[in-house]
């Protein structure tokens, strides 16, 4: 059977904390034709996670066997935790014309883009507004203890370093703004059209932000 995969990929990455996550599941439930492509883990969940909603909670033998049959597009291993995209389910709603969304990091998107996947692939990195914000959205975290934030924003200079890999930055001061932006980049992209933003403006607040 030849599948018609007519579907959009649309990657949304962003330093652990900057907002993909919340920024993917308001996408979802405001568009009936987007899909998140729920991930596969082996870290523990986070007491407001559900699985088969926000991850595939497995172990890490199980992992390793899916790597072994080739049953991921990309994985990687992120705060001694693996994480990874299945095909299979991402296949089935393409090909029923969904678009579909991708909460990953810069590693998964690198391994997907040099797949060279039939499908439109376009590229959004977050970026939160600044410092302070990042480090009090991580501190609402069910974090164990003070070693795993500050691992964590030890972990965003280099996270921040592979903004020129993606094809769109978004600043998230405002969640509807940023969200608003996100579709404004995705209309276009379905035009078959390049969505601008001020580069000038983006490079600014890197430094800000790596400082």
């Amino acid at each position: 059977m030849i599948l018609d995969c007519t579907g959009m990929m649309i990657i949304i990455s962003s330093p652990s904390g900057a907002g993909k996550t919340t920024l993917v599941k308001l996408l979802s439930k405001r568009n009936k034709n987007f899909e998140i492509s729920i991930s596969n883990t082996t870290r523990v969940p986070r007491r407001d996670e559900i699985e088969g909603k926000d991850y595939y909670f497995i172990d890490e033998e199980k992992f390793n066997d899916l790597i072994k049959t080739k049953s991921f597009y990309e994985y990687a291993r992120v705060f001694n935790n693996f994480y990874g995209t299945l095909k299979n389910p991402v296949i089935k709603h393409l090909s029923h014309g969904k678009d579909v969304l991708f909460d990953i990091d810069w590693n998964g998107s690198k391994q997907m883009k040099e797949l060279k996947l039939k499908n439109k692939l376009i590229s959004i990195f977050i970026l939160p507004p600044n410092i302070k914000t990042l480090r009090d959205r991580l501190s609402n975290r069910d974090m164990k203890d003070k070693l795993i934030l500050k691992e964590r924003m030890n972990q965003f200079k280099n996270d921040v370093l592979h903004w020129k890999e993606y094809d769109y930055i978004v600043i998230n001061n405002d969640l509807e703004k940023c969200y608003e932006v996100i579709m404004s980049i995705i209309d276009c992209e379905k035009k078959g059209k390049k969505f601008l933003f001020d580069q000038s403006k983006i490079k600014e607040k890197i430094s800000e932000l790596i400082s």
